[in-house]
């Protein structure tokens, strides 16, 4: 009976949270590009499900909210501790920060940004072994890239307009149209990236 009282609590827990959670998932799966499908596929849990998490139109189970946390790369602390409350000082551990490898293992694309933020401004660490490459489809109309190289050297391509960029050097470009970034120089290429996802201009 103890046992069922303290799931219960547990559960009522999920479902205080359950406010928050659903804009959580649904930043954290637009940082990583998925759609809901392929959401759903990589954790398990039903698209309409999802669909309605995000809408905070359903109450999930703490075993619905480990299966997403799992497939988003993220503590299921860190999908419950997005509250308002909080204190400004906010420190994220290596383990909970979503990192992306390519499939050939060259290139490590770790999102850096606060997830608050995906919608309009994202960053990211890049780390490319010579040879590497990460290849993006255009973002949305008048985004903008800021590449800022640390140590190597990179070759920023923009639908065939190629330029280089060296430690030390940034370069600002149009991310709305296919665009790739290779790792050109002996050494492992490490570089901030930024994205202004809202309309720029450039001068």
């Amino acid at each position: 009976m103890e046992r069922e009282g303290r799931r219960g609590d547990i559960e009522k827990g999920a479902q205080v949270l359950s406010g928050q959670l659903g804009k959580t998932v649904q930043r954290l799966r637009k940082a990583y590009n998925l759609s809901l499908s392929e959401l759903a596929e990589q954790s398990g849990v039903a698209k309409s499900i999802i669909s309605q998490i995000e809408r905070n139109e359903t109450n999930p189970t703490l075993a619905t909210i480990w299966r997403l946390s799992k497939a988003l790369d993220v503590s299921i602390e860190g999908v419950l501790a997005d509250t308002d409350d909080r204190p400004i000082l906010q420190k994220q551990s290596r383990a909970d920060t979503p990192l992306l490898v390519s499939n050939d293992g060259k290139v490590r694309l770790t999102i850096i940004g606060w997830i608050k933020t995906v919608e309009w401004l994202q960053w990211y660490e890049i780390s490319a072994e010579p040879g590497g490459a990460l290849e993006s489809e255009g973002h949305q109309r008048g985004s903008v890239e800021n590449l800022s190289v640390i140590t190597g050297e990179a070759e920023v391509d923009v639908s065939g307009v190629v330029e280089r960029v060296r430690a030390g050097e940034t370069l600002r470009y149009r991310c709305d149209r296919p665009h790739v970034i290779r790792s050109v120089g002996d050494t492992t290429l490490q570089a901030v990236m930024v994205n202004i996802m809202k309309a720029a201009v450039l001068d």
